[in-house]
Order: C-alpha cells, then structure tokens, then sequence
C-alpha cells in the first residue's frame, strides 16, 4: 500500500468516526424516520428483533469479535436489529458473535429513535415488541411491561406464537438490505465505532430508500 493512500484512509476513517461520536448519522437517521410519519405513512407500532451474523476481514478480528456458534474455528460479530412491521430499520447494535439475543433486548428497545413528523411530543416507544425463542427471558418481558411495552415473545419449548413467522420474515428482509452493504458483511474495520459508522448510515439509506417507493 502506497504512504499517500494510507494517509488518505487513516484520515477517513478518522473522519467517521468522529461523526459518528458527533451523533450527525443518528440525526440524519431521525430526519429520515420523520419524513415518512409527516406525509402520513407512520411506522407501524409492532417492533421484531433479530440477530445475524457478520464475519470479520481481518484475521485478527476486532475488538467486539468472538467464536462463531455456526463454526467455533472462525471469529466472528453479530449484528442485532429491530424494525418495525413495514421492515424500517430502527436500531442495529454490533456484539461478539457469541452473544445472545436475550442480551440486546433492552439496549434494541430503548435505542429506538424518537420518531417525530407530526404535532406533539414524537413517539419513542412501541406499542409491542415481538421475538422468536431466542429472546425467550422472563426478565425482559417485565422490563418491557414496565415500559407500556407488549412483550410477544415466544417461550423455549412451546409452539410459536401464531403469525410470528410473518414478521420474523419482514425482520430477515430488512437484514438482506443491510447486508448488502458488503462493509457490513465482511467486517474490515476492528474498533466498533468506526463499523458502527457504516452501520448508520446504511440504515438511513434503507429508509430513503422506502420513503421515496411508490405506496401500493
């Protein structure tokens, strides 16, 4: 690699970063999440969770990597997200491949953005949160009530809760976009602040993206 061009890169990345901390990509993240509500396409009120894995490029991994549950040989991150019933994204969060779901549950609720656009005070929580097994936690679900919150989580060793494979089908849509981003897949950057910003921004191009599709 030539000098000029890890300059050149040193320098950029520092420059993500740093808007990242800034907070500019969640900001731009809020503006786009408004849009949609002041032209009267609100998010719909029924939040979904999920986790999905993201390989590191580098081989030493990064500073959130850990073992692969699908292969123990490889390191690996794991994007958790949350959207909403249309499959807007919301908030993504980047762990240890080795983390749980049950772990982001909370920080996935409480890390959605206020969503404003119309009159009054914006909106900053669901009206129900739904999850497969893997956020099966008696503890959250108080946590969620607390919050006016309707926990709609399926329980470990019972059958799914009816309609569940709808949206989990919306949550896995809205990962395929995400992951299309081949920056998110392959993970090349090893400090979590600088992946995570391009993690904001490919959220907030989604809901660009969604805003300005025709209406069927």
């Amino acid at each position: 690699m030539r000098p000029a061009y890890a300059a050149w890169s040193l320098s950029r990345a520092r420059r993500l970063e740093r808007w990242q901390q800034a907070g500019v990509f969640n900001q731009l993240h809020r503006i786009l999440l408004a849009e949609p509500n002041a032209a009267g396409r609100p998010p719909r009120l029924v939040e979904g969770l999920r986790g999905r894995f993201s390989h590191p490029r580098e081989k030493r991994g990064g500073a959130d990597t850990g073992p692969s549950p699908v292969d123990r040989r490889k390191t690996g991150s794991k994007h958790h997200l949350i959207c909403d019933g249309r499959g807007t994204p919301l908030k993504v969060i980047t762990t240890a491949a080795n983390d749980n779901d049950v772990t982001q549950t909370l920080a996935l609720v409480d890390g959605i953005p206020p969503v404003a656009g119309r009159p009054g005070r914006p909106r900053t929580r669901p009206e129900a949160v739904l999850g497969d097994k893997g956020y099966d936690s008696n503890a959250n679900r108080d946590e969620l009530r607390k919050r006016r919150i309707l926990p709609v989580i399926s329980r470990q060793g019972a059958p799914n809760i009816q309609g569940m494979g709808k949206l989990r089908n919306v949550v896995e849509q809205t990962f395929a976009l995400l992951h299309h981003f081949k920056r998110l897949t392959l993970r090349w950057e090893r400090r979590t602040a600088l992946h995570d910003a391009f993690a904001s921004p490919a959220c907030s191009l989604i809901c660009w993206r969604r805003f300005n599709r025709p209406v069927s």
